[in-house]
């Protein structure tokens, strides 16, 4: 289940909770951020490979890359067997931004999205099926867990793909990581 909370950027303790993905793509929408969910592929197999996954779903593709003038897609899978798992854990942790839209679309698995685009932080639960477009310049950090399995669509404007300036800020630290957000949120 998708998942929306909205926190001071004080304390985790939440003010706002959604759970209705209308609900959740209307309250992001107010912070530029654009959430979807999109029909799963059922014939899809847990070991598709990257040209599949991209053809199951390249009419959504399609209409993203018209609309935003995306250059590229691919798939990246992270399973708790990846020999990067924590490294990769600890680049996406730290509270950063980009110069371009961090846009992924869950075909498995899920993921800890939070943004910090003002004096709140929305914490935004992706499992698979939806779809997020974190704006350029937007403040946030992710987190995929301790035992990271997913599976993701990225979409790039930009040759250089994922490029991370981050904030030095420790605001990240201070939020609950996956695990412990699920736990809260039972």
């Amino acid at each position: 289940m998708s998942i929306l909370t909205i926190h001071s950027e004080g304390e985790f303790q939440p003010f706002e909770y959604y759970t209705d993905p209308l609900e959740i793509a209307a309250r992001l929408r107010r912070i530029q951020t654009l959430f979807e969910r999109w029909p799963l592929c059922p014939e899809l197999t847990q070991n598709a490979e990257q040209d599949a996954i991209l053809a199951a779903y390249a009419n959504s593709v399609r209409r993203l890359r018209e609309r935003y003038g995306f250059q590229s897609a691919d798939v990246i899978a992270i399973t708790p067997d990846h020999p990067d798992r924590d490294a990769l854990r600890r680049k996406f942790l730290a509270e950063h931004t980009h110069s371009d839209f961090e846009v992924r679309f869950f075909v498995d698995g899920r993921g800890l999205f939070y943004l910090h685009p003002d004096a709140k932080v929305y914490a935004v639960l992706c499992e698979a099926g939806d779809l997020i477009s974190v704006p350029a310049g937007t403040k946030h950090w992710f987190d995929a867990g301790e035992q990271p399995n997913l599976k993701v669509i990225r979409l790039f404007t930009t040759p250089e793909g994922w490029v991370a300036n981050y904030t030095g800020s420790d605001i990240a630290d201070r939020f609950p990581k996956l695990e412990e957000y699920l736990e809260r949120m039972k």
